[in-house]
């Protein structure tokens, strides 16, 4: 009787990461085990380098840039990017993927991997945030309900990036090759359909010894 054959790597269940050094780590965790990815926390380099594909969370990207200089992540991070790896930036996430920050805070460091101007905190302040609908492009079905809380916006982008949403006017969701990136959280919703988009990512492209 021949053997079943072994599973592609299509098909291969990807390993996501949460850099978990500040924000919203534990409820992109909970996203992406229900968009059927192992979830784990990544907090140091040798934690990145057994994932397939990394969140970078909402939080405040000045921190974030702080920590993971501390930790020792910011080079081993720009060096996967880099080579391929699969990533999503949510809010301050965003932030730090971007390649320039138009009023970056002193020190402020970013990963970079996706050819966009960004403006922090450009929806406003903590008490201005909102929810709106927002229509993603890659996203199936209804509008994704977006949660804003000092989202920055795209000022402009390259020609390799795609634009996948905008907002009264704003570039609020884009992507480049295997870089995503939201304004907004939707991590905050149950609204599971950006991190199913991302798992999917990760899936087309893992590592060696995924599951």
């Amino acid at each position: 009787m021949t053997a079943p054959a072994a599973a592609t790597p299509a098909a291969a269940t990807p390993v996501v990461g949460v850099l978990a050094l500040q924000g919203d780590v534990r409820e992109h965790l909970i996203a992406l085990a229900s968009a059927d990815a192992v979830a784990r926390p990544v907090r140091r380099p040798e934690e990145l380098a057994e994932v397939d594909g990394l969140v970078i969370p909402g939080g405040e990207s000045t921190t974030i840039s702080k920590l993971a200089t501390l930790f020792g992540l910011m080079e081993p991070l720009r060096a996967r990017v880099r080579d391929g790896m699969p990533v999503y930036g949510s809010c301050a996430g965003m932030i730090m993927l971007a390649d320039k920050i138009l009023d970056p805070r002193s020190g402020q460091e970013t990963v970079g991997g996706i050819d966009m101007i960004v403006r922090r905190n450009a929806f406003g302040r903590q008490n201005e945030s909102f929810e709106a609908a927002v229509d993603v492009r890659g996203v199936e079905g209804a509008p994704v309900e977006g949660v804003f809380i000092r989202a920055p916006w795209v000022e402009s982008v390259g020609a390799e990036v795609e634009v996948l949403a905008e907002h009264a006017g704003h570039i609020v969701a884009v992507r480049q090759g295997n870089a995503l990136a939201t304004s907004f959280h939707p991590e905050l919703t149950g609204d599971h359909r950006v991190h199913a988009l991302f798992v999917e990512m990760a899936r087309g492209n893992p590592r060696a010894g995924s599951l």
